[in-house]
């Protein structure tokens, strides 16, 4: 019986994940990476830079790399990042050493995307797990964008033209989840089950950048 068992080891090799959480402005994929922090898991949750200015709460280094125009710019010119975008009239993007070193430590890598930047991923790194996170419905979202206090109609406006366009991508991506009002923690743990499943795929990712 000893022996025989020996044939079932080795079976399950996960290999680290790059899972890219994505959808529409104001969706919650801020709440959901502060919940995944908050568990403590063996995740590197990538810290995005931006020039947009931080939004009441959020702290540098945690929340954002929170930098001048310039500085993002220097950083463009030295082919530092993995991908940037111009969202809303700021520049955001992924430091690529940041990503490189966490898929070299053996820890999945949780990067937080609007749908722009999920398929410059896909594009460099094809084995990336692509997760669509969506509201309920139209209302519920709305009030989400207008409770930030942070938006002028013109910005709400550009936010619900871009989101329109980006469910239109729905199919360049794996999994959806839907993140409903007060079931944070519901849409979180689809995001871990996500996970886990990939782990125990016959044929393991292999993602590289």
């Amino acid at each position: 019986m000893e022996n025989n068992q020996c044939i079932f080891k080795g079976l399950l090799h996960p290999e680290p994940l790059v899972v890219a959480i994505s959808g529409p402005s104001g969706v919650g994929k801020d709440a959901v990476l502060q919940t995944l922090r908050q568990k403590h898991l063996p995740f590197h949750i990538v810290v995005t830079a931006t020039t947009r200015p931080p939004r009441s709460g959020e702290q540098d280094v945690v929340d954002y790399f929170f930098v001048s125009r310039a500085s993002f710019e220097a950083m463009i010119a030295k082919d530092e990042l993995i991908e940037h975008a111009m969202v809303y009239q700021d520049y955001k993007g992924i430091p690529k050493q940041q990503v490189r070193q966490a898929i070299a430590s053996g820890k999945d890598v949780i990067l937080r995307l609007d749908v722009q930047g999920a398929a410059r991923v896909r594009a460099i790194c094809p084995e990336a797990v692509l997760i669509f996170l969506a509201p309920e419905d139209e209302d519920e979202w709305m009030l989400r964008l207008r409770g930030r206090a942070s938006e002028t109609e013109e910005s709400l406006l550009l936010r619900v033209k871009t989101a329109q366009q980006e469910v239109n991508r729905i199919g360049e991506f794996d999994y959806i989840v839907i993140n409903s009002h007060g079931k944070l923690e519901q849409a979180v743990e689809a995001i871990l089950n996500i996970i886990a499943a990939e782990h125990h795929r016959v044929e393991p990712r292999k993602a590289t950048l």
